[in-house]
């Protein structure tokens, strides 16, 4: 488990982190995002001991990073893929961390082998893609079957199967009782692979939370409906619209869009009124609408008039499932 308690980090003037607070539970993939320059590396970087905060304690299974005998062995991590020697082989590199924490040199191999590198792993670091950098960091961070994981970015480069991989490694990670903090830019993948977010802007926190609640804050009840004949359709319409709070659109599919229902609530209304449906569902949002809406006030680098096109498009429900 990692500990993170008021939290605060200053270069001078800048204040890089603000009095953060939360917690990274064992069992779980807790994904961290945040906006650039909101303060996730810097996080990182301080649960790990490579910064010192200003005030307050990151801490794992109780303790400092720097108190830990053998680090590898209780906290694997991975900030940077391509902090290597270019000229050492991957294998080199590895071996290197292994002695440094007197794990067996066999644990190399079987980390290469895990990470589809084994063939690649007498080559120079430095010939490696950024793909298999990540794949090396990810070795390095397994290197010692740790209890916590710490990753950030660990897709970075990766093609689509490699991203699946990772998905499914971490998630297996937290099925035996890891403890897993991961970052990452990808919005789709995060709602693929993370049980619970911490979201931080500007150095503070915005949101600590399951997925599923915090899909569910961000987005009014709302549900898709198909309803086949015109007139089940109007009737529907007109007994819907007679809600307050309700608001339907239509298309000439048949289609219904009903915010301030659910699709629980519009099918026990239709079967009442014997309206006959094609297709009921609830409508999702996704956890990119979700994250730009909270986090629309503390991202620090914008595009011209990406502000007024993000805001008009929040405003707008979500008429697709997952990404």
């Amino acid at each position: 488990m990692i500990t993170v308690r008021g939290l605060t980090k200053r270069y001078g003037h800048t204040l890089a982190v603000d009095d953060l607070t939360f917690d990274v539970r064992a069992g779980r993939v807790t994904g961290f995002l945040g906006p650039n320059g909101a303060g996730k590396s810097t996080t990182m970087r301080m649960i790990l001991g490579l910064d010192h905060p200003t005030r307050g304690d990151a801490l794992i299974a109780g303790r400092p990073y720097a108190s830990l005998r053998r680090p590898l062995c209780e906290v694997g991590a991975m900030l940077d893929a391509r902090a290597v020697h270019p000229a050492r082989s991957g294998r080199a590199h590895l071996v290197a961390q292994a002695r440094a924490n007197g794990i067996p040199p066999r644990r190399v191999d079987e980390v290469l082998e895990r990470v589809g590198l084994t063939k690649a792993a007498r080559r120079p670091a430095g010939t490696y893609s950024l793909g298999m950098s990540g794949r090396l960091g990810v070795a390095g961070a397994l290197l010692g079957d740790p209890s916590v994981l710490v990753l950030d970015e660990p897709v970075n480069g990766l093609d689509p199967d490699g991203v699946r991989w990772i998905r499914r490694l971490v998630r297996e990670q937290a099925a035996q009782g890891r403890t897993v903090f991961l970052s990452s830019h990808l919005m789709s993948e995060m709602q693929l692979t993370a049980d619970h977010l911490v979201v931080i802007g500007r150095g503070r926190l915005l949101g600590d939370t399951s997925m599923t609640a915090f899909l569910a804050a961000a987005s009014p009840a709302s549900a898709r409906a198909v309803v086949p004949d015109p007139e089940d359709r109007a009737a529907l319409i007109r007994c819907l619209t007679n809600v307050d709070g309700v608001n339907v659109e239509t298309s000439a599919s048949g289609e219904l869009i009903v915010e301030g229902r659910t699709a629980a609530e519009i099918g026990d209304l239709a079967h009442h009124r014997r309206v006959r449906l094609h297709q009921l569902s609830d409508v999702e949002v996704s956890l990119e609408q979700a994250y730009m809406d909270l986090t629309a006030r503390s991202v620090e680098y914008t595009t011209s008039g990406s502000a007024a096109e993000t805001t008009a498009a929040l405003a707008k429900p979500s008429r697709g499932g997952r990404p």
